[in-house]
């Protein structure tokens, strides 16, 4: 049977790009090479492509780049090509790319747009539902729309903030009361990300959070448990286990997750039996009221008092390093590590 030939996107001019490079890694550790030949396309922090031919190994920290293993190339457009030119003008057909590509420019909607035209058929959501569930407003705006429960929340431009700031400040302690997280819009792996418990903080935090992305969302905080839901599927999606997050530091943060060792994941949550089927059918109902398709995680609250469960946010391109949440949850349900890239790959080539 002739191998399928499997094009890896990784790197990504994003603030997630470092963490990309390690998805990335195991991604491409878990592909059978008795079933696919793997193309590595790399994308540097600055926007630029590249076909590199060595070993993933390198992958981490960028070495890639230093190697001699490189050559200027890119996706076409043109469904004719079906695939890849170099900067030779050789013409590189591949069956179906896999972006591990975290937040902006990857995530968003971004390089979807572009399999599509080339009419690629790739690993994950379409671009629609990419860019929706990238944009903290959008998504929940959407999960409003749908009556799904989740933390009272606002959004703001930069330019409106700019030109009322004070006024802006004023509503959100109103509306939301203290404390306050501040997010970009639309960022990821929880970069820009803070928590104001008082005036001073909370305009830090929109500039910071407004460094990051031209808006900002503000949540109003929930004294709950951090729970995570893996779903895998086109149509007829299923769930993972449900899991947990205890951060090693006030919240989860984007160092909290990848350089705190006193953070832990518990699969399953320790939430009762009930409550986690609770999340598994919310998480299924957010799947495909966004549009989903191949797989996202979709992260929720359990509140301590009252035991709500409330819609955080969903990641279409869920971290696949050696600490992330969504292999292991499926894991936990059943579903190797090996088999969970076999399968995407198959929805991708379904749809």
């Amino acid at each position: 049977m002739n191998k399928l030939k499997i094009c890896v996107l990784f790197g990504g001019a994003s603030s997630e790009h470092d963490v990309s490079l390690v998805s990335a890694s195991n991604v491409i550790k878990a592909l059978d090479k008795n079933k696919y030949d793997i193309v590595l396309l790399g994308i540097t922090k600055g926007g630029e492509w590249f076909i590199y031919s060595g070993g993933c190994e390198l992958l981490p920290g960028d070495k890639w780049l230093e190697s001699n293993k490189i050559t200027k190339a890119f996706i076409s457009p043109d469904t004719a090509v079906h695939g890849i030119i170099t900067a030779g003008g050789e013409s590189i057909y591949i069956d179906a790319a896999f972006p591990v590509l975290h937040g902006k420019n990857g995530e968003d909607g971004s390089v979807q747009a572009l399999l599509t035209l080339a009419g690629i058929p790739f690993v994950g959501c379409g671009m629609t539902s990419s860019a929706v569930c990238m944009d903290k407003e959008l998504s929940n705006a959407l999960a409003d729309i749908n009556n799904m429960p989740q933390a009272k929340w606002l959004a703001v431009t930069k330019t409106d903030y700019l030109n009322n700031a004070d006024e802006f400040v004023l509503r959100a302690q109103k509306e939301l009361g203290f404390p306050i997280f501040v997010k970009p819009a639309n960022a990821g792996s929880s970069v820009g990300v803070s928590k104001a418990t008082n005036a001073t903080e909370l305009v830090l935090g929109l500039e910071n959070a407004l460094t990051e992305d031209c808006k900002a969302v503000l949540e109003e905080f929930i004294d709950g448990w951090e729970v995570e839901c893996a779903v895998l599927g086109n149509a007829s999606p299923i769930t993972g286990e449900v899991g947990q997050i205890i951060a090693g530091a006030e919240f989860y943060d984007f160092d909290a997750k990848y350089n705190n060792p006193l953070s832990q994941t518990v699969i399953p949550a320790q939430i009762p039996p009930e409550k986690q089927n609770e999340v598994k059918a919310a998480a299924l109902k957010i799947y495909k009221a966004f549009g989903c398709r191949g797989l996202s995680r979709v992260d929720f609250f359990v509140e301590k008092k009252g035991a709500r469960v409330l819609f955080n946010e969903i990641n279409t391109i869920p971290g696949q390093t050696s600490i992330s949440m969504y292999p292991k949850m499926l894991e936990a349900a059943g579903i190797q590590y090996a088999e969970l890239i076999d399968r995407l790959i198959e929805l991708a080539l379904e749809r």
